[in-house]
């Protein structure tokens, strides 16, 4: 068996992260479309945003504590087959271990949030 993550990532919108600072977050309108919330691991961050998020500005990445969230949190096939984190409830914000804006390292790649 593969060793999973204990940590995802959520991309979020500027009034996103805010519902989140304020207690939870419900979802994205694709998020409440599909019935679970999509995270991705550090390794599809970045092809995430690309794919997803392209041109958006004020964009947030939050880091979310899959353990957490318990059994809410599935591992599903998505994009190209991949086994991704999706999570059936809400996210709560004590669930959000470190969050910041969306920046990325002179190769493009997303950074990832730092806690502090």
């Amino acid at each position: 068996m593969i060793a999973r993550p204990d940590t995802a990532y959520k991309v979020l919108t500027a009034d996103q992260m805010r519902a989140l600072e304020a207690d939870r977050f419900e979802g994205a309108p694709i998020d409440l479309a599909d019935g679970y919330i999509h995270l991705s691991t550090s390794d599809q961050l970045t092809e995430t945003v690309d794919k997803h998020f392209a041109g958006q500005s004020g964009l947030w990445v939050a880091a979310i504590d899959l353990a957490a969230l318990g059994n809410t949190v599935r591992w599903e096939e998505s994009r190209g087959g991949a086994l991704f984190p999706h999570i059936y409830g809400a996210m709560p914000l004590d669930t959000v271990i470190a969050y910041g804006e969306l920046d990325r390292d002179d190769d493009g790649t997303v950074k990832l949030p730092v806690a502090g």
